[in-house]
């Protein structure tokens, strides 16, 4: 019996989980050979070349030179996971406009298993490099988007997700417990957006405005810059308008599509 990352528990299988730690290790390496992998994963030559066989038979790898690497066929199925978040053009230009109009860096995000995942992310003419990728799944509480969802999500799953967050410093900046981060959701849930004060990254600040429908929050959108552009007067004033009135676009295309 194992606990998933949002408290829910339930039986796991072996060979799955060797499996995706295997995708996962690929990911991450590009190309690698059954002995280095077996080593890394700490698995026998035999297991993993067992499970690199069914892979490569289910068209998930393929066999590259010496080694493997993940195939094509990984992005046929991520296109196919974008497509099913409604109006993802939308979203897409929405956060295109608005890295062309800032010149930061512009994200949005939803909630997966008690993490903010990344699904567009455009990048300005100013913008400094980060390590966010789409895909990517990063804390709630210390990120402008996480924290922003959290504050507008049904009171039980917030509740939900809080229990069962495992609080790390990752900067200074950083909230380290429930209490400091409930006082936080109030205010974001009062002025209408959440912030980032390097919380997530030193020298970085973000701001994020909630993407609602009449039901939930369907996710939260962002512009992210160095925290010598994204002064205390802009964040709190004219960063504020950007991110909201992208979020208010795809608001009103989800809501009459």
């Amino acid at each position: 019996m194992t606990l998933t990352p949002d408290g829910r528990s339930g039986r796991t299988i072996r060979s799955v989980q060797i499996a995706f730690n295997i995708i996962e290790t690929l990911q991450e390496r590009d190309r690698i050979g059954v002995t280095e992998l077996a080593d890394e994963l700490g698995h026998s030559k035999s297991t993993v070349h067992s499970h690199l066989q069914t892979l490569e038979e289910r068209k998930i790898i393929v066999r590259d030179g010496d080694g493997y690497r993940l195939s094509l066929r990984i992005l046929d199925m991520a296109a196919d996971v974008r497509d099913q978040v409604g109006n993802y053009d939308v979203i897409q230009d929405e956060v295109e406009a608005l890295a062309a109009e800032t010149g930061e860096i512009a994200q949005f995000g939803l909630e997966e298993h008690g993490q903010v995942s990344y699904l567009y992310k455009a990048t300005g003419e100013r913008a400094v490099v980060t390590a966010s990728q789409v895909g990517m799944q990063q804390p709630m509480y210390s990120t402008s988007l996480g924290k922003t969802i959290l504050a507008y999500l049904p009171p039980e799953r917030t509740e939900e997700i809080v229990r069962n967050t495992e609080f790390e410093q990752i900067t200074s900046q950083t909230i380290t417990g429930p209490e400091e981060l409930y006082d936080e959701l109030e205010e974001i849930s009062e002025r209408g957006y959440g912030i980032d004060d390097e919380e997530n990254i030193e020298g970085l600040r973000c701001v994020a405005a909630p993407v609602r429908n009449e039901e939930t929050i369907l996710g939260a959108v962002s512009i992210t810059g160095p925290s010598s552009r994204f002064t205390d007067d802009r964040i709190h004033d004219e960063l504020p308008e950007y991110v909201t009135r992208a979020a208010n676009v795809i608001e009103l295309n989800t809501k009459f599509s």
